[in-house]
């Protein structure tokens, strides 16, 4: 049968549950198992769609449409495998479920509560990628931290399948903190211990201990963790703070994580873990025989995790390039044409990244002029790609209320349009045109030249997309529409003839960026602004 791992967190959030989980993920597979890692959050939301980034960081869109957690991003880079709607649950979807089984009378004639009726609901979550058969192996995170009551009901559904499965079947891995106290020069192993408590009470022995820390955890204070939180010495795991994320699966693999886990499971090492390709990643990551600096231009550059996405595909494109790409966020709100020049000339490639609403806009717009007229190499996405076609809207064709239908509905020439089926929804959540699309590439354009295909498919996540009217406007002018999707003729990639580099796409290239097939797009942009760098110096 399917095994399964469960993987919580103590003491404090943000301790790093999702790498951990698809660093595992990655050795189990290196070693020929089929293993596929689930999200299950426990906030009220049904997905993160309608959230601000501030507040979650980015929303991480599947092959499938569904709106996940960022967390999803990291499982797919890792394992180079898709996720799917199954993959990320929320405490919103776990409800809505069982309050639609009361509505139409699955439960007539009983009281509908917390246990048996929602922890039933989630173990039927948690149980169903084990079931499709397609697994052997499938690990969940939960998040949150013990002892959060929103987590309670996940952790007793973690307990209640444990005991329905057996403890050969379903093992749980804590992750936890070793603070050090500079004062005392010293790890301080009780908050590991208070939360090691916090989960017996709950019902739950965690298997294995995964101690993030600063500093090496040495034999004495694994054997003090091993006595007092009942574990075996083996499975007090040392997660120490890595320079990348890149580095956690060979950091795990020292320290053996996948063969206490597999000696848990009952299961054969089969063979020793096919990580090559991994180490030849890490090798050209931290080798680079070039660096340039690329300015990522957007709105919510506060917070790092709102344009995750983004950045890790800058770190698969610079590994393929053997270059370090350097990428300096710049508030889109503070440029103005008085300062544009200062804040990018510098600079030798721009990114105008994805957002919604009218914050910010006239900054990107006005970014956008300026490598456009200065030859600076230019990648836009979703909202980026709409703002260059009001920038040439306004700049080059002369329509000077060029503007999209989402920031102002009474404008002149909307050049960018709410689209047709998108007109009649009035509801938020998960509504828009989301998942995978196709999307065919005229030959002769660099579009066709860096996928070296005509045909494609990328994921969406948008409501608004080019106005047909316009096109043959655009296109006599040189803004040519490379990329059109076959089913509503929608422009998927623009680009200028008479630009070095200046392309943009409706759709969201970061969300199929892995370590093993870095992303077309990320990859050609990051070599033409090295060229554009050697020119320039």
């Amino acid at each position: 049968m399917t095994k399964y791992i469960f993987v919580t967190g103590g003491v404090t959030s943000s301790l790093g549950k999702g790498i951990i989980s698809a660093s595992l993920a990655k050795l189990l597979q290196a070693r020929g198992y089929r293993v596929t890692i689930q999200k299950f959050d426990p906030y009220i939301n049904i997905d993160p769609g309608t959230l601000n980034p501030y507040e979650h960081g980015e929303c991480y869109v599947t092959e499938d449409g569904a709106e996940t957690d960022l967390d999803l991003g990291h499982y797919e880079r890792f394992l180079n495998v898709p996720t799917t709607q199954a993959n990320n649950i929320t405490t919103g979807r776990i409800y809505q479920n069982v309050i639609n089984k009361e509505r139409e009378g699955a439960y007539l004639g009983k009281t509908v509560q917390v246990v048996p009726h929602i922890t039933d609901e989630i173990k039927r979550n948690m149980r169903l990628l084990g079931e499709s058969g397609d697994y052997d192996i499938v690990i969940t995170e939960l998040g949150g931290t013990v002892g959060d009551i929103e987590s309670l009901p996940f952790i007793e559904a973690v307990r209640q399948l444990k005991w329905e499965v057996g403890s050969n079947n379903a093992i749980v891995i804590h992750l936890t903190l070793i603070p050090f106290l500079a004062a005392a020069g010293e790890l301080k192993t009780k908050p590991t211990q208070h939360s090691v408590k916090m989960l017996l009470e709950y019902g739950i022995q965690p298997d294995i201990l995964v101690c993030r820390t600063e500093h090496h955890i040495s034999q004495d204070i694994r054997k003090k963790i091993a006595l007092f939180c009942n574990v075996n010495i083996n499975a007090v795991i040392e997660s120490i703070d890595a320079k990348t994320i890149y580095d956690v699966p060979l950091l795990m693999l020292k320290e053996q994580l996948d063969r206490t886990v597999l000696s848990k499971l009952k299961l054969p090492l089969k063979n020793e873990p096919d990580l090559e390709s991994w180490k030849d990643f890490l090798g050209r990551l931290k080798n680079p025989t070039a660096e340039i600096r690329v300015g990522l231009v957007g709105k919510y550059v506060e917070l790092p995790d709102a344009y995750k996405s983004i950045t890790e595909s800058f770190i698969h494109a610079g590994a393929q390039n053997e270059c370090k790409v350097r990428v300096e966020c710049i508030h889109s709100e503070g440029i103005t044409e008085e300062n544009v020049k200062a804040k990018l000339s510098h600079l030798d490639g721009v990114l105008v990244a994805p957002g919604f609403g009218n914050r910010g806009i006239e900054g990107k717009i006005i970014a956008i002029q300026f490598v456009r007229e200065n030859n600076i190499p230019f990648f836009g996405i979703c909202l980026g790609m709409q703002c260059a076609v009001i920038e040439f809207g306004r700049n080059v064709l002369g329509l000077t209320h060029a503007h999209s239908t989402e920031m102002d509905e009474s404008t002149e020439h909307a050049v960018i349009s709410m689209m047709e089926e998108q007109k009649k929804i009035t509801l938020k959540g998960g509504t828009m045109r989301l998942g995978s699309y196709t999307c065919e590439l005229k030959k002769g354009t660099k579009a066709h030249a860096i996928y070296g295909k005509s045909k494609i498919t990328e994921r969406h996540r948008h409501r608004y997309e080019f106005n047909n009217d316009f096109l043959t406007q655009y296109e006599n002018a040189g803004m040519i529409a490379s990329g059109i999707n076959p089913e509503n003729n929608l422009v998927e990639i623009i680009e200028l003839k008479s630009h070095p580099y200046f392309v943009a796409a409706q759709f969201h290239p970061e969300l199929k960026s892995t370590v093993a097939n870095p992303h077309p797009l990320f990859v050609k942009f990051v070599a033409a602004s090295i060229e554009y760098a050697r020119k320039k110096n």
